[in-house]
């Protein structure tokens, strides 16, 4: 038995080995029939994919105009070299004489390759945007032996000169790495163009387009034998802004080259009519990829040309809080009798804090337009703190407006809980008297500021602050937008008539002689209300010589300006860093406000012809060098027409009539281009 069972064994090996080489045989069977009958067909698509090269049709960012449909930022077409990685193993050889005829260097080429090194090999990356005719000859000359060179059309960005209004507009930029990594931006793709700041950024999403694309037939050379079809691009949507170009010009041109801000603003619905912010840049320089010196340039520039000050630049607001201030002190019951003897100044908690003059008795009538410290000082100490930053939150101090601009800060406004929080110290009374006249840790931007003024002055009604008509967008962006911008909005603050009527008759006396501080600024047949303020940026007994040679220690200037006082059409507030006293900058509002009205005038009474400034506008224009942006008002209704001729949008394909194109509407363009 044992013996049967030894040659039973391997018999039973025998087969266990035979079924496992068939299943094997079976196994290799299925895979050679799925691999040449199932997938032959997929195979051969894929290998017809080989042959086939899907060419971007960039589409053009939408255009943008003023409140009257004039042109602010169109597009000009230009030519860019992209680099097919597929067309052969190794460019390495290639890289020399691509560098030479490109004018780039191989460690440039080499540094663009590696940031695309994780897209796809059949993607085109780009190498090298608007290129020259010379450049576009190279490529041409050079089809042969350098396939992986493609050229395509691209639309650029065209904005006007001069940094014209770069602050609200912002420029566009390709999409960066960091931006790629972020979900917001998972629509995106490498070399797509982005806006990076201002209303290019905020409204992104509606302005870009979507891209298209031309299925191309190569041969094995990379060469083009034939269109399968086209995806023709969607153009982004045009948008409208609130910036009125006559406003924006005006204040363009009354700010000049003076470090600060102007914001002129609509307190009937929030709708911003000119945005300056001084040192300007040229979003033009943006357009074509930027150099890294002209980017460390604007980086590290002191007096940050890159930062929106209308909206990113905070300061303490000096004499324009004392509104505020009036404000609080009238509904609380304490101001309305209260009579101060200002002999220069005042002791508190045994400390003297100064005024600019002996003013003598004043009572609330007279402190605004004498902007008289003593009282407000006397005034901030018996409302206290905790009831000063009550009615400054009420009018959206230290808070964002909800703005639709990226980058808003919300400003600091002041109180023992907010010192104990940020600096783990108790509050100090006399920190109350320097809140009283705008001084001390309180800082505010000028469009808060604009908004809380116009706010007062309108009954107690603030607006959310906006550039774009709502109704240039869908209920969905627009709950998008509050959303991605959030701010205190609209708000009504409740306040007595009386209160209302007795402020801002003391603001009408600000303009007025012989008592208010601005009087120099009055405009004659205009209704023309403000306050002037001066913050100081070192202390009182050192830092208030408005003529000191070091700029540093000169205090900042304010000044917000109504028209009329009541119910306002405008308001216009100007910061002016280390430029002094507030009655030094009223001028500038001045010249904004009566450009307004003599526009709204002459739109009354029909007039086709812009009547000159009034005289009373016009003085201290002679203090500063002016930017010269009166020439862009070349612009006609019609931004396609030219002479009666309308102009051929795609008439940046010819060097000449792209030219033409620029220069009428006085944008800026590429020197080769001008040509």
């Amino acid at each position: 038995m044992a013996l049967l069972r030894e040659e039973k064994l391997p018999s039973i090996r025998l087969t266990i080995s035979q079924i496992v080489i068939a299943v094997i045989l079976l196994v290799l069977t299925f895979g050679l029939w799925r691999l040449q009958i199932v997938g032959a067909q997929n195979y051969h698509a894929m290998a017809e994919a080989n042959r086939i090269r899907k060419v971007p049709i960039l589409a053009p960012r939408g255009e943008i105009f003023d409140r009257d449909g004039r042109l602010i930022v169109t597009n000009y077409q230009s030519v860019s070299c992209y680099l097919a990685r597929d067309q052969k193993g190794d460019l390495k050889p290639d890289l020399p004489l691509i560098a030479k005829g490109l004018n780039m260097t191989v460690e440039q080429i080499q540094q663009i390759m590696h940031r695309y090194r994780w897209t796809p090999s059949y993607e085109p990356i780009p190498l090298q945007q608007d290129i020259t005719p010379n450049e576009q000859q190279f490529i041409a000359a050079h089809s042969d032996e350098l396939p992986e060179l493609e050229t395509i059309r691209e639309w650029r960005r065209l904005y006007p000169r001069n940094g014209f209004l770069a602050a609200a507009i912002g420029y566009v930029g390709q999409v960066s790495n960091r931006m790629l990594n972020d979900p917001q931006f998972a629509y995106y793709q490498p070399g797509d163009v982005v806006g990076e700041s201002g209303v290019e950024e905020s409204y992104d999403p509606i302005l870009r387009g979507v891209d298209g694309a031309r299925e191309i037939l190569v041969n094995s050379r990379g060469q083009e034998v034939g269109v399968l079809g086209t995806k023709p691009a969607k153009p982004g949507k045009n948008l409208k802004l609130t910036i009125d170009l006559d406003i924006q010009r005006a204040a363009e041109n009354a700010m000049g080259n003076r470090d600060g801000a102007v914001i002129a603003l609509d307190p009937h619905n929030g709708q911003i009519l000119a945005l300056v912010s001084r040192p300007t840049f040229d979003p033009n320089d943006f357009a074509v990829r930027i150099s890294s010196k002209e980017w460390t340039s604007l980086v590290t520039n002191p007096d940050h040309p890159l930062l929106d000050k209308a909206i990113q630049a905070t300061s303490a607001p000096g004499s324009t809080f004392k509104i505020i201030m009036a404000v609080a002190g009238l509904q609380t019951g304490i101001a309305q009798n209260m009579k101060v003897d200002c002999k220069g100044g005042a002791y508190f908690y045994g400390r003297w804090f100064a005024c600019d003059v002996k003013h003598g008795w004043v009572t609330l009538k007279t402190a605004i337009p004498y902007s008289c410290d003593t009282y407000f000082y006397t005034l901030a100490q018996r409302l206290g703190i905790d009831t000063i930053a009550k009615w400054a939150h009420r009018f959206g101090i230290g808070e964002r407006t909800g703005v639709d601009l990226p980058g808003e800060v919300a400003g600091t406004m002041p109180s023992p809980a907010w010192k104990m929080k940020t600096f783990h110290q108790p509050w100090y009374p006399g920190e109350t008297i320097s809140i009283g006249i705008g001084q001390g840790a309180i800082a505010v931007t000028p469009l808060q500021l604009a908004r809380a003024i116009g706010g007062i002055a309108s009954g107690g009604v603030l607006k959310r602050p906006h550039i774009v008509f709502r109704n240039e967008l869908t209920p969905e962006y627009r709950k998008y937008m509050r959303a991605e911008y959030p701010g205190s909005g609209n708000k009504v603050v409740h306040f007595s008539k009386q209160t209302w009527e007795t402020i801002t008759n003391a603001m009408a006396n600000v303009t007025q002689e012989p008592i208010g501080t601005a009087y120099s600024s009055r405009l004659a047949g205009i209704d023309f209300a403000g306050k002037t303020g001066t913050a100081q940026v070192i202390s009182h007994n050192f830092g208030m010589d408005k003529l000191s040679s070091n700029m540093a220690t000169r205090p900042n200037a304010w000044f917000v300006g109504l028209a009329p006082r009541r119910n306002p059409d405008i308001v216009v507030v100007v910061f002016w860093q280390h430029g002094g006293w507030g009655n030094d900058v009223a001028h500038i509002a001045a010249q904004v406000i009566d450009a307004y009205v003599t526009k709204q005038r002459r739109l009354d009474h029909n007039l086709l012809a812009d009547q000159p400034a009034g005289e009373s506008a016009k003085k201290g224009a002679n203090e500063t060098s002016k930017l010269d942006v009166g020439a862009i008002w070349s612009i006609p209704s019609d931004p396609r027409e030219l002479g009666g001729k309308p102009l051929d949008p795609n008439a940046g394909k010819d060097a000449s009539a792209a030219a033409v194109y620029a220069g009428h509407f006085l944008l800026r363009v590429p020197d080769f281009v001008r040509k």
